[in-house]
């Protein structure tokens, strides 16, 4: 296929704009070193702790409307297994973003933590804590996959090469500027990244409605034309697996770094809750485009196109439905700026994975566990090489697969059933669990998951569940909300392990050598406590002073001394 030439030009004006952006971040950011009086590292890592309220604003809506948001949301409706039904991210987001700020953002922000993992750090010590640093890892790797598979495929799209090229390319760029500047950088992309994405797509859809190869989506809706109704349907039996995935979106959204990464960076508690509530808005906003894109690609003859027949979805392409709509579906110079934009703007939300997990790895990995001592620049200098490495680990992975909502849907599923009972007993029940509840609630977390399997990937699961029913295609379908329920049983495994090793440490049950947390020195400590209690008692009572009672005897005096 020939070079898109205009195409190439678009997404290179778009780059060259992030870039040059992220480049004067990267200015700002080496002043505010300058201005520092603390650690440098925190100036990369939380920017600070002086974000402008509009920059905190657009940096957090930014962080959840990146690729996997917004090709994943038009994947969803255009697909016909799934329809609008099924399209629970605009709703797990803005629910997110709101549970974060009433419940969450407290706790850490009067802390003055730096990452997500310095209460568990702080509770728990390092070797657990590096234990819990991988499944926060994998989650980010795999929210790196779902963009750069997102990007790639979108200029894939537009250019006419081959994805992994496009992957290649994409994360090149996203990785150099955030290498630059830190958080700044990262902050200061978004900004343009939102700007890009809200004109773009705004002013695309009303040109791809008016396609003369659509159909009303409003006839569309209700009827099935060229395939099943794009608002697809909800079955009462189904009703399990779509809370399970709504619940995994919202509440395994506040476990990801990059949301306390945002959070962490605001002068005050009161500015970090009012930024998740605008950006809560501007989520569910931001979310409608993708949405009506998506129905339009349902109603769409593609036999009437220049994409011609197989459709996207029969040539396993439906999560690149975004950028083919727009591509095909509205006039050039449409869809030169609204894909123009898209993929600069999905490019900037490579940038929060990857420093969250260099962040996690350079402060609670290498400072805390493998160089205590290690200055301020070797941290520095190791939150740069873990960009590089995760951000290539991340476009490995991108290339093996052209589904954004599988990576998208991955990436939560790991902070939900594995961390997200964690965190909930780290921030509001520490004086209820210890190390053995926290270690024995992530076995049991992975090990249900690993039974259970998944059905996105093809991988069967060990383990039958409630329910459990086939698919069309022959998949086993489960039907039982199986994550919510592997993340309430590590919950409670915490609670009650915790409660059952505390009891017999503390009770002398077991030896103190076999006590790795140290429960046992609160029972040494509470026994020496009461033998000097006793003593100074003992000592008090026989060295007080007994003054006489002026109607006392001399004989009753005899008797008391």
């Amino acid at each position: 296929m020939a070079l898109n030439w205009p195409g190439l030009l678009s997404i290179g004006v778009f780059y060259l704009i992030v870039l040059v952006t992220g480049v004067w971040a990267s200015r700002k950011s080496k002043h505010e070193e300058r201005k520092c009086t603390g650690n440098l590292s925190e100036v990369a890592m939380v920017g600070g702790r002086n974000l402008n309220i509009w920059v905190s604003i657009f940096t957090t809506t930014a962080t959840w409307v990146g690729g996997g948001f917004i090709l994943g949301n038009a994947e969803v409706v255009y697909d016909p297994k799934r329809g609008l039904a099924w399209a629970i991210g605009p709703i797990g987001f803005t629910l997110s973003l709101v549970v974060g700020a009433l419940f969450f953002v407290k706790p850490v922000r009067e802390k003055n933590y730096v990452t997500i993992m310095d209460p568990f750090q702080e509770k728990y010590g390092n070797t657990l804590t590096a234990i819990l640093f991988v499944p926060s890892l994998l989650a980010d790797i795999f929210w790196i996959a779902c963009v750069l598979a997102a990007l790639g495929g979108t200029v894939s799209v537009i250019m006419d090469i081959p994805s992994p090229l496009a992957v290649a390319l994409s994360a090149a760029v996203a990785i150099l500027y955030t290498l630059l500047g830190g958080l700044y950088s990262v902050a200061y992309t978004d900004v343009i990244q939102l700007i890009f994405m809200f004109l773009s797509l705004w002013f695309c859809v009303p040109f791809i409605l008016m396609s003369p190869a659509s159909t009303d989506i409003t006839v569309t809706a209700v009827t099935k034309l060229y395939q099943e109704p794009w608002t697809g349907r909800l079955k009462l039996a189904d009703a399990g697996r779509w809370l399970d995935d709504l619940l995994l979106v919202t509440l395994g959204g506040i476990c990801y770094q990059s949301f306390y990464q945002r959070v962490l960076a605001t002068a005050t508690v009161a500015q970090a809750q009012f930024t998740c509530y605008a950006a809560s808005v501007f989520c569910f906003i931001l979310a409608i485009p993708p949405l009506l894109i998506g129905a339009v690609a349902a109603s769409t003859d593609w036999n009437q196109t220049s994409f011609g027949l197989p459709t996207p979805y029969e040539q396993g392409k439906a999560g690149m439905i975004l950028p083919i709509s727009l591509h095909h579906l509205c006039p050039p110079f449409v869809s030169l700026a609204g894909i123009g934009a898209i993929a600069a703007a999905v490019m900037s939300s490579i940038d929060s994975a990857l420093l969250s997990s260099a962040s996690l790895f350079a402060r609670n990995i290498y400072k805390n566990i493998f160089s205590k001592r290690a200055s301020e620049k070797q941290i520095l200098l190791v939150v740069k090489v873990s960009i590089l490495l995760f951000g290539l680990m991340g476009a490995g992975l991108a290339m093996t697969t052209s589904s954004v909502y599988v990576f998208w849907i991955l990436s939560g599923d790991v902070m939900y059933t594995v961390v997200c009972a964690q965190l909930i007993c780290v921030l509001f029940l520490p004086g209820k669990v210890n190390g053995y509840g926290a270690l024995a609630g992530l076995v049991v977390g992975l090990l249900l998951r690993f039974l259970v399997g998944e059905p996105l990937l093809g991988v069967p699961g060990l383990m039958p569940l409630p329910w459990d029913s086939l698919h069309e295609d022959g998949r086993l379908l489960h039907v039982f909300p199986y994550r919510t329920g592997i993340m309430l049983v590590s919950l409670a495994t915490i609670l009650i392990v915790s409660r059952f090793a505390a009891c017999l440490f503390l009770k002398g049950l077991l030896p103190d050598n076999w006590d790795v947390y140290e429960l046992g020195q609160k029972r040494r400590i509470l026994i020496k406590d009461m033998v000097a209690k006793d003593l100074t008692e003992k000592i008090g009572l026989n060295t007080r002073q007994m003054d006489p009672s002026p109607h006392a005897s001399t004989e009753d005096m005899r008797s008391l001394q």
